[in-house]
């Protein structure tokens, strides 16, 4: 019963920071949310390829080679946020309004510490832009993340995110997913 408890806050715990982190995206609060990111965080959001049957395994493209639609540390996550800042990047002028949705959020791993240092989660996720009159779309998909606590909160160390889409029908990926 004990462990269940601790389970539970722990995952409260973590879902609280997750849902404050994408709180912060949306109301595009980006030098707070460069804060979550820890400053080896590796950023990857990976390549889907339509493939049949026995392959679906290896239907994400996600080898140390292998493209990706990101693949970033935080020295180039700060420079996009740099850039957005600018109010001259095309793509984001006038800047995209997005709202995340996070479901399913799941614990599955933790170190074996009283009081962890490091979480593996996964959660679907949706992402909606929208842009302009006509500019509306979303990305979902799942994600997998890896927290480091620091400083009595958490730190991104590391995200694997995996959409659904094999296109991306949207004129541009300027927004942080």
């Amino acid at each position: 019963m004990q462990d269940a408890m601790k389970a539970m806050l722990q995952l409260h715990e973590v879902s609280e920071f997750l849902y404050k982190e994408a709180e912060l995206l949306s109301d595009r609060k980006y030098e707070e949310w460069l804060d979550t990111l820890a400053e080896d965080i590796t950023y990857r959001m990976f390549v889907l390829r339509n493939l049949s049957g026995k392959a679906q395994p290896s239907e994400y493209l996600e080898g140390p080679l292998d493209i990706s639609w990101f693949d970033e540390g935080k020295e180039t996550i700060t420079k996009r946020v740099q850039q957005i800042r600018t109010h001259q990047h095309w793509a984001e002028e006038p800047p995209s309004r997005t709202t995340r949705y996070l479901t399913n959020l799941r614990i599955l791993e933790t170190d074996s510490g009283a009081e962890p240092a490091l979480v593996r989660t996964r959660c679907n996720f949706m992402v909606n832009r929208n842009r302009n009159e006509a500019d509306d779309h979303c990305l979902y998909g799942h994600r997998i993340d890896l927290l480091a606590r620091h400083q009595g909160t958490w730190r991104i160390r590391e995200r694997k995110i995996y959409i659904n889409q094999s296109t991306i029908l949207m004129g541009n990926l300027s927004f942080i997913v």
